[in-house]
């Protein structure tokens, strides 16, 4: 278990060296010097990636209401099996 623990650690700690020597991380980000292209562009962006979850979540009630509703209805069923009108038969023995 220790090796496994050993041998995972190294991995990650190569694989954060590795990303951390690729040329894009090479310098540091520095958005002073960026235009206002650059933030128009991020924050289009943004609301783009935030106007996705409307549908989601339309998407995520709809599946909750007609689960709820298959569920509610399939309680009604079992409750009305017998009308209410029907007594049972008395058995005599």
């Amino acid at each position: 278990m220790l090796g496994k623990r050993q041998t995972l650690k190294v991995a990650l700690m190569g694989a954060a060296m590795t990303l951390v020597a690729t040329p894009a991380f090479a310098r540091s980000i520095d958005l002073r010097g960026a235009g206002t292209a650059l933030w128009i562009f991020l924050i289009i962006g943004a609301i783009i990636v935030l106007l996705q979850l409307i549908p989601a979540v339309v998407l995520f009630f709809s599946f909750i209401g007609t689960t709820t509703a298959a569920l509610k209805q399939e309680k009604k069923v079992e409750e009305g099996a017998i009308p209410p009108e029907i007594e049972p038969a008395a058995v005599k023995k």
